[in-house]
């Protein structure tokens, strides 16, 4: 008994342990996911060999590819060519703005990573937004959804469908093919994309103005001064690095200004005269001091003055001749994150100065060098437009501007295109296992010129392997030890007494809750075998159980940390953390009591 008890308990601990750190995130989850694997192997609960198999997974390595896949139709500009539909039939009705988006996205996550999909129409949709005069927060949370509806009609829509597949093989179920639950997706995605269409318009709010300035957006009026050099400064005959002004204070100089001729970024070496002008940004309080200490006087405030004409003077002013201004989003792959603009030393490595840090609808804009940046916020940077194109072809920066389809490999695009259509009509067939056919597919972006051989490890999510190869050595110690069969005995004994309909409901229910808090894909590896285990108790379908627990774990609407695409609208979108409890709790409600329904009827129990 000693022996049948200890491992579980152990498993357990490791389990609960595991859980308390997704939610704390003192690490980043893919670190978790590699801890938890080190200690069920030091722990004895899996051997070495177990503990790294999720390497060598089918599910994880499928995943890889798809990303690769996913960057192959990006960099060709497949995607881009598709916004001209969206521009022709969106209209000016909000509703059908929306719907006309989702039936654009939709079909194109079920094939391709969603992360994907959403950072090229962001940019689509913000500056659509702004030619129909449309807040973007009645659209981009609308955007993420849609996605994330459209990824679960097919089996390669996300990695969640992907593991769970893999998951199911592990049982002894088989892998899913292709359009196993292509039907309830479907379904699941024309009920989610109506209710988008009609709630969204009345429960989202305007949280940016569509003809509000960047400027205006991020209240940089207060913070983007004009100060002139005095001949008593002691910055005269000095470099701006010599000086250590932007070091001992905290203001960026943006721009010099000499007998009205502009001088961009780098500054850094050029040397300072009385008379020059410096457009800087920093608050009130830091300019007051730097006045008395380096002999600095702040011009009038008549430039950039009062109301919205003063806020477009200031734009105007931080985009003129080789200058611009934009909104570039930290993404998910991200290195930056974790880190602070001074640890990386943005202004040197991008020639470029970050004026305010969006974070949902909070802006920052003081103290910026000090902040850790976080995946999902939204950076005001200012620079030479040069750098813009460096920051463009960045693998963890968007700018949230439209890129031209010239600068993407658009002769390549159908190329692309016929390689992804060849990747799905074989696995769709069965002719060869999806695992193979995506895996072929890679190669075939690379011999066509589709992807750069350099481009493939950039492409891909890293986090999400990691967190997936963490993961899966957790679902075998659970099966090992007998932690799994025990749970599931637990869950029977509370629940025996309820239907098999009503069974089914409570898992999808406790999966939707636990997807909120937890990766989709550490729901999906902890949630499935017991699901399985309760159905096989029960002599129900497995399979019902297995699709329950999959479309719940990345059905997630109710707050901006649910989901990736939801933390990438966040920050752009304006929103506050309850705008998305607002639209996202109802659809979550609607496909909790439709999706058990549906599976019932298409699959049984």
């Amino acid at each position: 008994m000693t022996s049948l008890i200890n491992p579980i308990a152990l498993t357990l601990c490791v389990l609960v342990a595991a859980l308390v750190c997704f939610v704390a995130e003192w690490l980043p989850v893919d670190l978790t996911a590699l801890a938890i694997t080190v200690v069920l192997i030091l722990l004895g609960l899996v051997t070495p060999e177990e503990g790294i198999s999720g390497f060598g997974n089918s599910a994880t390595i499928t995943v890889m590819a798809m990303f690769i896949l996913s960057a192959g139709i990006a960099r060709t500009g497949v995607i881009q060519v598709i916004r001209n539909f969206l521009i022709q039939w969106g209209g000016k009705n909000i509703s059908q703005q929306i719907l006309v988006m989702g039936l654009i996205v939709g079909p194109i996550t079920a094939f391709i990573n969603n992360t994907a999909v959403v950072a090229v129409f962001l940019p689509i949709v913000e500056d659509w937004c702004k030619k129909q005069r449309i807040s973007p927060s009645k659209l981009l949370i609308p955007l993420s959804y849609a996605t994330v509806l459209g990824g679960m009609i097919t089996v390669i829509g996300t990695s969640t469908n992907v593991l769970a597949s893999g998951i199911s093989s592990k049982l002894g179920y088989g892998e899913f093919s292709l359009f196993q639950f292509t039907g309830l997706g479907l379904i699941t995605f024309t009920v989610g994309l109506t209710y988008l269409a009609f709630a969204a318009p009345r429960l989202l709010p305007n949280r940016k103005a569509p003809e509000s300035s960047l400027s205006q957006d991020y209240s940089l009026r207060d913070y983007v001064s004009e100060v002139v050099i005095t001949p008593r400064s002691n910055l005269i005959g000095q470099t701006l690095r010599l000086s250590e002004i932007q070091r001992k204070f905290d203001i960026d100089v943006l721009e010099l200004i000499r007998d009205g001729a502009h001088f961009p970024q780098p500054l850094a070496d050029k040397l300072l005269a009385a008379g020059d002008i410096l457009l800087v940004r920093g608050s009130r309080e830091d300019l007051l001091k730097i006045r008395e200490e380096r002999g600095l006087d702040m011009l009038p405030d008549v430039k950039f003055g009062q109301g919205p004409s003063g806020e477009e003077s200031l734009e105007a002013e931080l985009s003129s001749g080789e200058e611009k201004i934009a909104e570039v989003l930290i993404l998910s792959n991200s290195r930056l994150t974790g880190s602070t603009l001074k640890d990386l030393r943005f202004r040197q490595r991008y020639n470029a100065t970050v004026l305010a840090i969006r974070r949902g609808s909070e802006v920052l804009r003081e103290r910026l060098g000090k902040v850790p940046l976080r995946f999902g916020d939204l950076l005001l940077v200012q620079g030479p437009r040069e750098s813009f194109l460096g920051l463009q072809t960045s693998r963890e920066l968007l700018v949230l501007e439209q890129r031209d389809v010239e600068s993407l490999r658009q002769n390549k695009a159908w190329i692309a295109l016929a390689i992804i259509v060849g990747v799905i009509v074989v696995s769709a067939f069965d002719w060869m296992p999806i695992l193979v056919a995506s895996l072929a597919g890679v190669i075939l972006m690379v011999i066509t010129g589709c992807l750069k051989p350099g481009e493939l490890y950039g492409a891909v999510r890293w986090d999400i392997i990691f967190l997936l190869a963490g993961l899966i050595p957790l679902g075998i110690a659970m099966d090992k030890s007998g932690t799994t069969k025990w749970l599931a005995d637990q869950l029977l004994l509370a629940g025996g007494h309820l239907s098999g309909f009503w069974i089914l409901t409570l898992f999808y229910l406790a999966t939707t809750l636990l997807t909120e808090i937890l990766s989709n894909n550490a729901t999906v590896v902890l949630m499935i075998p017991i699901a399985v285990e309760v159905a096989k108790s029960l002599s129900l379908n497995p399979y019902a159980f297995m699709f329950a627990v999959t479309f719940a774990a990345s059905n997630s609407y109710m707050t901006p940390i649910g989901y990736q695409t939801n933390t990438m609208v966040y920050g752009p979108g304006g929103y506050k953390f309850l705008d998305f409890t607002r639209i996202g709790a109802p659809l979550n409600l609607i496909l909790t009591i439709l999706t058990p329904l549906l599976i019932s009827w298409l699959y049984g129990l």
